[in-house]
């Protein structure tokens, strides 16, 4: 990382991931290295009309701190949580109080630099494209596990957004027709309620409750980890759990690879951290279930991390300079 406060590159561009809790900016150089990474608060309060400003503020100062002009910076890229029109209109975005508006041209009236936007799912996947678990290939699922189940799609190098922002809401594939809880979304049986952190916690309580076997979880606060590792330690019951966790994401992943033939998924998000437990859990179904033209679907781990968001965004800048 470089520390000078004077400019020593040609061009920059600045990388921004707008989280719920916090705003993660990077500055670059146009070959993907990083020069400096900052965060600054996600200021959620009034419908989030401060979050923008502040971006542009924490740019503005970083540009004064090191001497770079305004010549010198190609782009800002943005990624924020919600659908995207191709025109830079974000439709909503429910963590940070946003309704629909046109954040690229906001954005781009406050830095006054040029501004290129898209969803963070989308943007993180468009990172480990270019930087992390997908480099060297062209067609590519990211699969985020958190929270939730988030995904991206890259085909031939580029993002597939979807006629209205929606593509790659892979976390809501319908899996089981016979849910009875209903998803964030509203839907019943989504992928999302069985492959993600939480999903993993669902699985466990039923499977304990379904048995009166011992399990070093029962009775106790467990979280998604404390699954896996009890799994790893022989636990019959954890290991029934993750394998119904592998069954229902290995089933969702090939209905997806069976539509779009990546040639690799990347998994990524906090469940990711399993590592290659998360494969061997996953393949049995995949092969199971998915066109058998597709079953040469290569499976890694993302690389990057948080820096994902950063990186997808610099990148999306970066295409529309060699696109003109």
């Amino acid at each position: 990382m470089d520390n000078q406060n004077t400019a020593i590159y040609e061009n920059y561009v600045f990388g921004v991931d707008i989280g719920g809790t916090t705003v993660k900016i990077g500055l670059l150089d146009m070959d993907g290295h990083k020069i400096e990474v900052w965060e600054i608060p996600t200021r959620t309060e009034d419908e989030g009309k401060n979050i923008l400003p502040d971006i542009a503020e924490a740019i503005r100062k970083k540009m004064e701190e090191r001497g770079i002009k305004d010549s010198q910076v190609v782009g800002v890229g943005a990624g924020a949580p919600g659908p995207f029109a191709d025109d830079g209109t974000i439709f909503k975005a429910v963590n940070l109080g946003w309704s629909e508006f046109n954040m690229k041209n906001e954005l781009h009236d406050l830095v006054k630099i040029p501004v290129k936007c898209g969803n963070d799912a989308n943007v993180a996947a468009l990172g480990e494209y270019w930087m992390g678990g997908g480099q060297g290939y062209k067609d590519m699922l990211m699969v985020t596990l958190g929270t939730g189940v988030g995904g991206g799609i890259i085909h031939k190098g580029k993002i597939f957004n979807g006629a209205n922002g929606a593509g790659g809401e892979i976390g809501h594939i319908h899996i089981n027709d016979d849910e009875t809880l209903t998803c964030g979304c509203g839907n019943k049986g989504c992928l999302e309620q069985y492959a993600s952190a939480t999903g993993a916690n669902l699985l466990m309580k039923r499977v304990l409750e379904a048995s009166d076997e011992e399990c070093v979880l029962r009775g106790k606060d467990y979280t998604c980890r404390d699954i896996f590792d009890a799994a790893k330690k022989g636990d019959k019951l954890a290991n029934e759990a993750i394998t119904q966790y592998g069954e229902y994401l290995g089933k969702g992943l090939a209905m997806i690879a069976s539509t779009i033939n990546p040639e690799i998924i990347v998994f990524g998000g906090g469940v990711s951290k399993a590592g290659d437990i998360l494969f061997d859990l996953v393949r049995p179904s995949f092969e199971k279930y998915v066109f058998p033209g597709a079953k040469r679907t290569k499976f890694a781990l993302a690389k990057l991390g948080n820096d994902a968001g950063i990186f997808g965004a610099a990148k999306l800048v970066l295409d529309s300079v060699s696109e003109k």
